[in-house]
């Protein structure tokens, strides 16, 4: 069989007054020194980005291919249909696409189906909430290469949109920045994010910020990108500085500058202080798309709406404590519930249906079907994964999707000890004995979580039912009421959630 090689290439150069690197390009120029880098004032006027949601085109330039090696035969075989699927091509075509583009910050696997299933196109995964979410410690350089290695490909395989990772500074020098990138490539991740910052390096809105210096930052960035280079890989990096905060903004505007010259595809600047001051920064190479970071709840930089963002001239936005913070929250309110005897309201959580949903069992059940083998082909003893256990999995399932919750019924009798250790009664005293503590539980907007009713005998069991009741000397209360008549109100106060608890006598 004859074989025919063939090398598709397409080349597309521009000429502008700043010497820099489309965003698409895939192989970086001859290193030049750093000297050669002139620096311009924040003060120069260039041109704006169009804004991408007035027109159909996009303000950046069109992607030039990797030049892609085929094997042509009789039959036509072509040897790159993967790469022409990557996620790193899937975000080169986001980048190109019309309007600002928004990136959740997520954590594991879950947050990242989250954030899929809310409909957007792309996420990233942030090093503050990793840090947080798997060692539970700051953002301060504590976490590992390897284990944001793992966590990355954990993310990755969960979804379909493309991500992108957060490396950090490199953990490391230039070596350890290549080292990095191919894990990151391997790792499934379309893009990768790299700082400036010295180890061990800081949250960028937090004390102790410093950066390497002005060379050293560049040579990161330009191992970066030989690394995706060597390794044949189209992945997206993304250049970022922190010495606004560290040194100043205009060492900020020059450093990013340098990282367009050197092949970065996004620039990104962290801890900006003003709209003025991002206005300046998208001035800056405007070729090269520019990432914000919109830190949520007190950050250093105004929180500007998405089109604000776009007018500006930003391609990316971050969200990087979204999830992570109202993650906290919930796990926090929910403890504080189950503290206090309660589990977490229907409306404050998902339906059971909708997690098992949410985390595919419907998905993998049905795909379970096709592996079902015959009874017949069954061993004698045991438990079989085939027909009959998903056969019996579709019947529990119809059963729970039919299966009304219970809640507490008007009466309750457990059958529990009471003050003085011994088990209540189920014989109905005459008097007082006999009559009903009726037990109301009122939520903070008024509504009725709970109405119950035990009989008076079994006061000793309302802690066991009510927990926040557990302190409660109800004997006492019941003894002082002695025969009077009529509805008597024993106890009225609100526990810690906000809930109203009474205990009237009927």
């Amino acid at each position: 069989m004859n074989l025919q090689l063939q090398m598709q290439t397409q080349v597309n150069t521009r000429n502008h007054n700043v010497a820099v690197s489309s965003p698409f390009h895939l192989r970086s120029k001859p290193h030049s020194p750093i000297s050669s880098l002139a620096f311009r004032s924040s003060t120069v006027q260039q041109p704006l980005l169009p804004l991408l949601h007035k027109s159909n085109a996009s303000a950046f330039p069109s992607k030039q291919p990797i030049p892609i090696l085929q094997v042509v035969s009789s039959n036509s075989v072509a040897v790159d249909h993967a790469a022409e699927s990557s996620p790193a091509k899937a975000l080169r075509r986001i980048l190109m696409s019309p309007g600002i583009q928004q990136l959740p910050a997520c954590f594991d696997a879950l947050s990242a189906k989250l954030v899929e299933r809310a409909g957007f196109q792309c996420c990233l995964t942030g090093g503050f909430a990793i840090s947080g979410a798997r060692l539970g410690l700051p953002d301060t350089g504590l976490i590992s290469y390897g284990e944001m290695f793992d966590q990355g490909r954990q993310i990755t395989e969960a979804v379909s949109i493309p991500a992108i990772g957060d490396a950090d500074n490199g953990y490391g020098n230039a070596m350890n920045v290549k080292r990095t990138v191919n894990g990151f490539i391997k790792a499934g991740f379309a893009g990768i994010v790299l700082e400036d910052q010295v180890s061990p390096k800081a949250c960028g809105h937090t004390r102790g910020r410093k950066v390497v210096s002005r060379e050293e930052a560049v040579m990161r960035i330009r191992a970066a990108i030989d690394a995706r280079e060597e390794s044949g890989s189209d992945i997206v990096i993304v250049a970022r500085t922190d010495s606004r905060q560290a040194v100043s903004f205009e060492e900020a505007l020059w450093r990013t500058r340098a990282f367009a010259e050197a092949g970065a595809d996004v620039i990104f600047v962290d801890a900006l202080t003003s709209k003025q001051e991002m206005k300046a920064f998208c001035e800056t190479a405007p070729l090269v798309p520019k990432l914000a970071n919109m830190l949520e709840g007190g950050g250093k930089t105004p929180i500007l709406d998405p089109l604000e963002l776009e007018d500006v001239g930003y391609k990316l936005v971050v969200y990087p404590l979204s999830l992570i913070g109202v993650s906290i929250q919930a796990m926090q309110d929910a403890l504080y519930a189950i503290r206090n005897g309660h589990v977490p309201s229907p409306g404050s959580m998902p339906s059971f249906e909708e997690i098992k949903e949410i985390l595919g069992f419907n998905n993998y059940y049905e795909e379970e079907k096709r592996y079902a083998i015959s009874t017949s082909q069954q061993p004698s003893h045991g438990v079989s994964s085939g027909a009959c256990g998903a056969q019996q999995r579709s019947r529990d399932d119809a059963e729970q999707k039919h299966r009304v919750p219970t809640y507490p019924a008007d009466v309750v009798e457990p059958n529990s000890p009471d003050v003085d250790g011994n088990y209540g009664s189920r014989v109905h005293y005459s008097g007082i004995m006999s009559r009903t503590l009726r037990i109301v539980i009122t939520g903070r907007d008024g509504v009725e979580k709970l109405v119950a009713k035990i009989p008076v005998e079994n006061y000793g069991g309302v802690g066991n039912l009510i927990p926040a009741l557990g302190g409660v000397n109800m004997k006492a209360l019941v003894d002082e009421a002695g025969d009077e008549v009529g509805v008597k109100l024993l106890v009225d106060f609100t526990d810690i959630l906000g809930d109203r608890i009474q205990v009237f006598l009927e």
